[in-house]
C-alpha cells in the first residue's frame, strides 16, 4: 500500500458506476450543475453485474426497454439484450452525459464515517492503479448516494456439497466464470434452478463449443415463462412515432403490461399457477412429467419468474441434449454426483448455480460520530434514506418489477432533501422515524438469498413516509408531491433544530 493520497472535497459523491449509479450521476449532475459530483467506481470499469459477470449467455430478465434509462433509448431490436450490449450501453451513456469527467475507476470505498461537528462524510478510499499499485485516499463529502447493489461482488453462494474435492472435473460458479473456459463436448451438471441456471443450459449447447449435455439439477422446482426476445410491438412504436416518443410508448406498455400480470398472478395465485403450468406444458415433449419439475410449492412471485426468451430453454429440452432432474444431493463422487434417491449424474464440470450473498451498501460500514450503523436495526424512509444516517441515501430496486425503474424516484428524493438543505441554510438532514412505529420485512420473497440476509436487512414502516412498495406501479404513487416530510430532522452544525415548512399528507 502507497502512502497516502491527497484528500479530495466533493459535495455528492455517488458510488458505484452500474446501472444504476449511472443514471443517479446524470439526474444529479442535471439537478445540480454548480456542484462537485464524484461517481466512483471499485472496479477498472463501468457495468456493475454486466461487467462482473462472464458466464455463458449472460443476458437481462427483463425488457431492457425498461430496465435502460428513460432518458436514453434502447435502439437495439432485442428487447431481451445480452449482457455485453447493456455494458455497451452503459458506457454510452457516460460518454453522451459528460459522465467521464465526474467518473472515477479503480475507487474502491472501504469506510464511511459522519463527523456532526463537521457534517461532513468522511469516505476512505483504496485507489488502485494500472499496475496494481494500491494507495489510500481519504473523500470528504456533504452528501452519499449509494449504488452498490445487493450482493457481494467478490463471493458467490456455495452451500457446502459433501466430498466436493473427490470430484475429478471443474467446479465453477457463474459469479467467477473464466472468459476463455472451454466446456465444449463435456457433460455439464447446472446446480441451481433460478435465472442463470435457466440461461446458462441453452447458452452452453449453442455454437462450436456446445457441451455434449447439460442437466440442470434443482432442489426446488422454478416457474419458468417464455418471453418474445424481440419486442416486435416496440419496433412498430418507435417506427410510427419516432425514437424518443415511440420509446416513451413502449416503457409505458411494458410497465403498465408487467404491473398487470403481477397483479393478477399474485392475486389469483391457484389461477396463476395452471396457467403457467399449461404454457410450460406446451413446450416439453409429450409426457414431460411438468408437476415434478416445474410445479413449484410456493405461490408465482413468492420468488422471481425465470425467463426464457423465445422458448429457448424448453426448446433444448426437446431436442434431447437437456435434461432437469429435481432431486437432493447426497454427496459429490469423483465422476459426478449421487443423488439421494441412488442415481448419479455423471460430469465433466459442475456449474454451483447456487444463488448470490446479498450484502447492503456494498459492505461499507458507516459510522456516525463514532458509532457503527447497524442496517438491521434502520428502518427506510420511502425505502432510501436510512434512519438515523445524515445526508445518505441508498438505492433499492423492485422485486416484481424491473430493479431499475426505481432510480428516477430515488434520485428525486435525495435532490429534494439537498435543495432542502440548501434553501434554509441547514447542512444535516436525519430521517427519524417516530418512537414505536411498527416495521415489516423491506423485501417480500422466499428466495433464498432472500431469507439467508433477512436478519442483516433493514426494515420499513407501514405506512407513509417509511414505507415502499415492490412494484413500480404502486411505488410511484409515493412519490407524488411534498417528499420532505416532518420525521427528516435538519439542522446546522450549531445544532439548530429545523422548522419544517410543510408536512406531506399521506397518499
Amino acid at each position: 500500500m502507497e502512502h497516502d493520497k491527497p484528500t479530495e472535497v466533493a459535495d455528492i459523491v455517488i458510488i458505484g458506476a452500474g446501472l444504476s449509479g449511472i443514471g443517479a450521476a446524470k439526474y444529479l449532475t442535471a439537478d445540480f450543475p454548480d456542484k462537485r459530483i464524484l461517481l466512483l467506481e471499485g472496479r477498472d470499469a463501468v457495468g456493475g453485474t454486466w461487467d462482473l459477470f462472464k458466464y455463458p449467455g449472460i443476458r437481462s430478465d427483463d425488457s431492457v426497454h425498461t430496465y435502460g434509462y428513460e432518458f436514453k433509448p434502447w435502439l437495439h431490436k432485442e428487447a431481451i439484450a445480452d449482457g455485453s450490449l447493456i455494458r455497451d450501453y452503459m458506457v454510452e451513456t457516460v460518454k453522451d452525459f459528460g459522465l467521464d469527467k465526474i467518473l472515477r475507476l479503480r475507487h474502491r470505498v472501504t469506510a464511511a464515517d459522519w463527523s456532526s461537528e463537521t457534517a461532513q462524510w468522511s469516505l476512505q478510499v483504496t485507489v488502485t492503479d494500472e499496475a496494481g499499485n494500491e494507495a489510500r485516499k481519504t473523500i470528504r463529502t456533504g452528501f452519499v448516494f449509494s449504488s452498490t447493489g445487493y450482493y457481494r461482488h467478490d463471493e458467490g453462494y456455495e452451500p457446502h456439497f459433501k466430498c466436493r474435492d473427490d470430484f475429478q472435473g471443474d467446479i465453477l460458479h457463474p459469479q467467477h466464470w473464466p472468459e476463455d473456459y472451454d466446456y465444449s463436448g463435456k457433460r455439464v451438471v447446472i446446480v441451481g434452478s433460478g435465472a442463470t441456471a435457466v440461461t446458462m443450459l441453452p447458452a452452453m449447447l449453442t455454437g462450436e463449443g456446445a457441451a455434449a449435455h447439460v442437466t440442470m439439477l434443482q432442489r426446488t422446482p422454478s416457474y419458468v415463462a417464455s418471453i418474445p426476445r424481440v419486442d416486435q410491438l416496440a419496433q412498430r412504436l418507435m417506427k410510427l412515432f419516432g425514437v424518443k416518443r415511440g420509446y416513451a410508448a413502449t416503457r409505458f406498455k411494458n410497465i403498465w403490461s408487467d404491473h398487470l400480470i403481477v397483479t393478477v398472478l399474485c392475486r389469483f395465485p391457484n389461477f396463476g399457477r395452471n396457467l403457467l403450468r399449461k404454457w410450460t406444458a406446451k413446450q416439453l415433449p409429450a409426457g414431460f412429467d411438468v408437476d415434478t419439475h416445474f410445479a413449484p410449492p410456493y405461490n408465482p412471485w413468492d420468488q422471481r419468474l425465470c425467463a426464457t426468451p423465445d422458448g429457448e430453454f424448453f426448446t433444448a429440452i426437446r431436442e434431447g441434449n437437456a435434461d432437469v432432474v429435481t432431486d437432493r444431493i447426497e454427496r459429490f463422487t469423483s465422476e459426478g454426483i449421487l443423488l439421494t434417491s441412488g442415481r448419479t449424474l455423471e460430469a465433466d464440470v459442475i456449474v454451483t448455480a447456487t444463488g448470490l450473498v446479498m450484502q447492503m451498501l456494498g459492505g461499507i460500514q458507516p459510522t456516525v460520530d463514532g458509532v457503527p450503523v447497524k442496517m438491521s436495526d434502520a428502518v427506510l424512509y420511502r425505502g432510501a434514506l436510512i434512519s438515523g444516517v445524515p445526508n445518505w441515501a441508498m438505492m433499492l430496486g423492485y422485486t416484481k418489477a424491473t430493479w431499475t425503474l426505481r432510480v428516477s424516484n430515488v434520485s428525486r428524493l435525495a435532490a429534494a432533501v439537498i435543495r432542502e438543505m440548501d434553501s434554509k441554510g441547514y447542512d444535516t438532514a436525519v430521517p427519524v422515524p417516530p418512537e414505536g412505529m411498527p416495521t415489516q420485512a423491506l423485501f417480500d420473497l422466499s428466495s433464498g438469498y432472500m431469507q439467508r440476509a433477512k436478519d442483516e436487512l433493514p426494515h420499513q414502516g407501514r405506512a407513509l413516509p417509511w414505507k415502499m412498495h415492490t412494484t413500480f406501479v404502486r411505488d410511484n404513487r409515493l412519490f407524488k408531491g411534498r417528499l420532505i416530510h416532518e420525521d427528516i430532522r435538519f439542522s446546522t452544525r450549531a445544532g439548530t433544530p429545523a422548522r419544517v415548512t410543510s408536512v406531506e399528507a399521506a397518499s
